[in-house]
């Protein structure tokens, strides 16, 4: 309390702005990349934090990360989005590891594994992420699909029931669609 803000470490900065915004008693917390800049060791204590309060004060959060262990690891439920649309839904464990979008399958492919005896084949996306203002027609991931096919192009996919609360934007789903291709 008797320090500036120039004088705080980054953990004891990350602490302030939680208690910020829990000052209010609010039923809804978003934590936009909570601890992106905070190394492994106050990373965790935060976390810790966000866990904490969330089960003594009932608190739902919403947390914005490119990071899919720390993902799994604080939440029940994730989605997935491309340029600005929701791609894949669903609970934690099954969109880590079981993905049914391509774009959500990239994503897990690149998360790197402790286990040094585990594989996993990265999939490894060709071309450059479309201009956000100029969209492309028909599905925004098509460009750099690896499993793209001319459908893909006619119109934006609606979103397909995959599995137990799980949802996936991808006619790779379309039974109509993919029967011609087998």
């Amino acid at each position: 309390a008797n320090e500036y803000p120039s004088e705080l470490s980054g953990g004891e900065r990350q602490r302030v702005g939680i208690a910020r915004a829990l000052v209010l008693d609010p039923s809804f917390l978003v934590a936009d990349e909570p601890v992106s800049m905070l190394d492994v060791s106050v990373r965790a204590s935060v976390l810790d934090l966000l866990n904490r309060l969330k089960r003594e004060r009932g608190l739902t959060t919403l947390f914005v990360s490119h990071d899919l262990s720390l993902l799994k690891h604080m939440c029940d439920r994730i989605a997935i989005m491309y340029l600005g649309r929701i791609v894949e839904i669903g609970p934690a464990n099954q969109i880590i590891n079981d993905p049914q979008h391509p774009y959500t399958e990239a994503l897990v492919s690149s998360t790197p594994i402790i286990d040094p005896d585990k594989k996993r084949d990265r999939i490894d996306l060709e071309g450059e992420v479309p201009d956000p203002i100029n969209l492309p027609s028909g599905c925004r991931f098509a460009p750099r699909c690896p499993k793209v096919m001319d459908e893909c192009r006619d119109g934006e996919p609606r979103m397909y029931d995959v599995g137990e609360e799980q949802d996936a934007r991808c006619i790779l789903h379309d039974d109509d669609i993919t029967a011609d291709y087998q």
